[in-house]
């Protein structure tokens, strides 16, 4: 395993990271809302890369695992310009970025702020606009409530606290990246995978994606039986090997 290092861009909080050097083209992982970048999935990527020679890099959004920060301070811009600080400055070539959940929102931030540098992208449970659109769906007393307070609590399985809690302004700020609106111009191919028992983010979302992607070059493939984790050993398994699959066609796209 690659040993931690700390990427510095003073004023802004320093962004802990992983980074495996290999061929292009490299792989980013984006992790989930209140995930890090220890997780399976990002584990799997890297043993994968690091035994096919390719450049690989994990790393933490600001005030998030290992990386300086405060996370109730972040927005999702704030974790978007954390995704573009290490594409800019800690790769080099064009990438592939795996986002799972809201890092598969942020994925398609980044391919639309950097489309030279992003060469493919693979979703896992991909939440575009969900906070938003969850936000949306609540009784317009429970959102007053939000409102009043400040705060929006999600119950989660994933949390020790039974709940996740999100900040009024997050959702609001993120109102300003929504990208299933209309057209997302990404030209690149696009995989999405995405569990048919994933309770958080409905399988839905990833079809919605689909039909707003430019690229004509995507793919949805739904698992059965996964939730939204995606993390047992036969998700893994899918995951590299559809990543495996797209560094093959890029590659074969390059020499021709």
């Amino acid at each position: 395993m690659a040993s931690i290092q700390f990427f510095a861009r003073p004023p802004l909080p320093r962004l802990a990271y992983h980074r495996i050097c290999g061929r292009d083209p490299g792989v980013v992982f984006l992790p989930g809302f209140m995930s890090n970048m220890n997780g399976e999935k990002a584990l799997a990527l890297e043993e994968f890369c690091s035994s096919a020679g390719h450049s690989f890099i994990r790393f933490d959004y600001s005030g998030c695992g290992s990386s300086e920060g405060n996370s109730e301070e972040s927005l999702l811009g704030t974790w978007k310009n954390d995704v573009l600080s290490v594409l800019d400055n800690l790769t080099t070539g064009p990438q592939i970025l795996v986002g799972s959940s809201m890092g598969g929102w942020l994925m398609l931030l980044a391919s639309l702020a950097r489309p030279k540098k992003v060469a493919g992208m693979v979703g896992i449970a991909n939440a575009a606009d969900c906070f938003v659109d969850r936000f949306n769906q609540l009784p317009p007393e429970t959102q007053k409530e939000v409102e009043e307070t400040g705060e929006w609590k999600i119950p989660t399985k994933y949390s020790a606290s039974g709940f996740y809690t999100v900040r009024h302004q997050f959702i609001k700020e993120s109102e300003d990246h929504c990208v299933l609106g209309s057209g997302i111009p990404v030209a690149c191919p696009v995989r999405l995978l995405h569990g048919m028992k994933d309770e958080v983010v409905p399988w839905r979302n990833s079809v919605r994606v689909a039909e707003q992607l430019a690229s004509e070059d995507t793919d949805i493939i739904l698992r059965k039986n996964a939730d939204h984790r995606m993390s047992q050993p036969e998700d893994l398994k899918l995951l590299v090997s559809v990543v495996d699959a797209l560094i093959h066609k890029l590659t074969k796209a390059h020499l021709h």
